[in-house]
């Protein structure tokens, strides 16, 4: 049973494309700290994307919401990170899960340290493409360029490249 834990911008990025369901047809079990549910839902933002497809997802069941129990561990990192990003390290820790779902890489590089496998945003569309659920990414990456997601050049290339949809690698 494959269970992961998710920050908000991969959420958010899956919804800009409408594919926020990839998570679950990926993964047998999705959480989200509840502070990655509030700085997506309850957020005064004017980025819409993400908060009625996780609010869906939550009242449908297909996203558990997490409340993290070692509220002193975050307090004491904070500032390191952001709490959401906090809560989704610490939260994989007490869940016993082995995989987070987090674009930022100052926060992959604490996951490192705390023995836990990340996966950002692109490498989702790429397990995606190689289990089947999507055929190609290269329309999804672009259009989460028009939605001014962050993606480097080398990133963008070196996925197409790992999914087969160009030749060209990166030196």
């Amino acid at each position: 049973m494959r269970k992961v834990i998710s920050n908000s911008s991969p959420i958010i990025a899956l919804s800009m494309i409408g594919h926020l369901s990839l998570m679950n047809e990926l993964f047998d079990e999705v959480y989200l700290p509840a502070e990655v549910y509030r700085e997506i839902v309850e957020s005064e933002s004017l980025r819409e994307h993400g908060k009625r497809e996780l609010q869906e997802a939550v009242e449908q069941g297909r996203f558990q919401i997490y409340q993290v129990q070692n509220e002193e561990l975050v307090s004491k990192l904070y500032g390191k990170l952001h709490r959401g990003e906090l809560e989704v390290i610490i939260g994989a820790k007490e869940l016993g899960l082995e995989v987070v779902i987090i674009d930022e890489k100052s926060a992959r590089r604490l996951a490192d340290t705390f023995m836990l496998n990340s996966i950002g945003t692109v490498g989702l569309l790429l397990f995606a493409k190689k289990k089947g659920k999507i055929t190609e990414i290269r329309p999804y990456l672009d259009r989460l360029l028009t939605h001014h997601f962050r993606i480097s050049t080398g990133l963008y290339k070196q996925a197409l490249f790992q999914a087969g949809e160009t030749d060209e690698s990166i030196s």
